[in-house]
């Protein structure tokens, strides 16, 4: 039998954020157990990709044009770090200008570039970021990334 609560819903953007080389960065906020995209909860009256580019500049210091993220679709998943809820996630891709490193900023605690098809982490990955990987590293393996 079940006690009747839904879970409480979290509206997020996530980038994700491959190199030239196929590894996808993740990231981990401070107080938290779990990697996961760069990203973040949408603020009122902000649209997805707002929030995709003020999360990037404010995490990693990455300065995104708006006109070059690619939308990957609108996913749903269990939230890692807030007990009894779910993420709905719109999903794109960011590219990296030419050299660029990541900046920890923020909330964030640490980064780690990872092979999506064997993610090796400190810590655990998200659920969101489990599937996001695996999507990632089939794209890849079809020769068309």
């Amino acid at each position: 039998m079940t006690t009747g609560t839904t879970p409480a819903t979290l509206h997020i953007v996530a980038a994700v954020i491959v190199r030239d080389d196929g590894r996808a960065l993740l990231v981990r906020k401070h107080g938290t157990t779990a990697f996961m995209q760069v990203g973040g909860k949408i603020e009122p009256g902000e649209d997805p990709v707002g929030a995709l580019v003020r999360e990037c500049a404010e995490e990693i210091a990455l300065d995104v044009d708006p006109a070059a993220v690619r939308p990957l679709g609108r996913f749903s998943a269990v939230a890692a770090n807030e007990a009894d809820h779910v993420v709905d996630a719109h999903v794109y891709a960011v590219d990296l200008p030419a050299g660029f490193e990541p900046t920890v900023r923020a909330e964030l605690a640490e980064h780690v570039w990872v092979d999506p098809a064997r993610p090796v982490t400190t810590h655990p990955i998200a659920p969101l970021s489990v599937e996001l990987l695996s999507r990632t590293a089939a794209r890849a393996g079809t020769g068309t990334s």
